[in-house]
């Protein structure tokens, strides 16, 4: 059965928020008659924050990561170890790697998984970039950090095929992550261990 709402535009606003990852139409309508009840000059400063975030946020030039410069924290703190590189998934990977306090290098985002099933192949990752970066000759060691799924593996490989030409250390986090785990859910001891006790990546 359809949701009849008494308002049109609360129904455009149903509409968006249900878009959102997780959002379903219920949790959309809770969170938008939250919005109703809250003063005007707040709603706004919500929805301006919303659109310049948007409008103004930048990637990294260097490791993808998200920034509000071209070139993020990370990669233009001196005090980071530039000879090491550790590779994951997406911008929550580096928030929880980071919460570890365990890794002291700079980042690699490749913006996803090679994927067939998803038609995700390595074109569309940044995993060209990383070979460059490797290839430059500054960095010792590629730390492989993706979730241990079969996609999570299949790049794992494919990246470490591209780097055998670059004589440059991979190693893979040890795999105190059980199998199928996404990095960003795994509680920050057990991640942190799992940087400190990796292994090299055999192939």
């Amino acid at each position: 059965m359809t949701q009849q709402y008494p308002s049109r535009l609360l129904e455009q606003a149903v509409q968006e928020f249900s878009r959102l990852p997780g959002i379903g139409r219920k949790t959309a309508l809770r969170l938008v008659l939250h919005l109703l009840r809250q003063d005007v000059a707040d709603v706004e400063r919500f929805a301006s924050s919303v659109a310049t975030m948007r409008r103004e946020v930048k990637f990294c030039r260097v490791c993808h990561n998200i920034s509000d410069t071209d070139l993020c924290p990370i990669c233009s703190d001196p005090r980071r170890d530039a000879s090491t590189i550790c590779v994951v998934e997406n911008i929550q990977d580096v928030m929880a790697v980071e919460n570890t306090q365990q890794f002291h290098g700079l980042y690699h985002v490749l913006g996803g998984l090679i994927s067939p099933m998803d038609g995700i192949g390595p074109s569309d990752l940044e995993i060209e970039s990383l070979v460059q970066r490797v290839s430059a000759g500054a960095v010792n060691e590629v730390i492989l950090a993706l979730s241990s799924t079969m996609e999570g593996d299949t790049t794992n490989f494919y990246i470490f095929r591209k780097l055998v030409p670059c004589d440059v250390k991979v190693s893979i986090i040890a795999r105190g992550i059980a199998v199928g785990n996404e990095l960003e859910y795994t509680d920050e001891v057990t991640l942190g261990r799992s940087i400190l006790n990796r292994t090299p990546f055999n192939g």
